[in-house]
């Protein structure tokens, strides 16, 4: 199986990213289910705004598509910004919308039989609400998700300290990474096994 990160911290590479270490710790797990995966920086490329499948010349979001679509599994790992999900994710949500669209031989949508998870980072409150943002919209453009299918971690409200700062996991953020990692591969490969009808 193969699992795809799309970290979306609003800082391009090489610059430190919470959204990416809790990321790297996600596809460690997965790993441990032997599943393979790739981390997409989505700050890196040139991602447009907008809700089709390519927007023109020079648009990044076909070639991180076909990573998409190549994948068993997809993690959006995300920072809070302002209670939100950031810009960048809500932005890979909108091209993601494309999908609806575009069915495959029997009718569906691609992404069905895709099993998709969450890790959001922040200093504010607000985790359970950016997580279920982006799980309606995960789930409206046709991916499945496990139970406990996001980990987090929130720091104290107006605070400067950042997960990536931390001297250790704290083991409740590695339990539910864990947990995350295990139910998700689970159902990939249920999926896999037994796929969803034909509408």
């Amino acid at each position: 199986m193969l699992a795809l990160a799309l970290v979306c911290t609003l800082n391009a590479s090489p610059a430190r990213s919470s959204s990416h270490l809790l990321a790297e710790q996600v596809m460690a797990e997965f790993e441990r289910h032997d599943v393979r995966g790739e981390i997409v920086r989505v700050a890196d490329h040139d991602v447009r705004p907008g809700i089709a499948l390519d927007m023109g010349e020079g648009d990044g979001w076909p070639a991180l598509r076909e990573k998409v679509l190549a994948a068993d599994i997809l993690l959006l790992a995300t920072p809070i910004w302002l209670g939100h999900p950031s810009s960048v994710c809500q932005r890979v949500l909108e091209r993601l919308n494309a999908e609806s669209s575009e069915t495959d031989d029997r009718g569906l949508p691609h992404t069905y039989g895709k099993v998709a998870a969450v890790a959001v980072v922040g200093n504010e409150d607000g985790a359970h609400k950016v997580s279920a943002d982006v799980f309606q919209g995960l789930d409206d453009v046709g991916f499945s998700l496990a139970p406990g299918a996001v980990t987090y971690w929130v720091g104290e409200a107006m605070h400067g300290t950042d997960y990536q700062d931390l001297d250790q996991t704290p083991e409740a953020v590695a339990t539910t990474t864990r947990t995350l990692a295990a139910n998700t591969v689970h159902l990939a490969r249920v999926l896999a096994d037994h796929p969803y009808p034909a509408a």
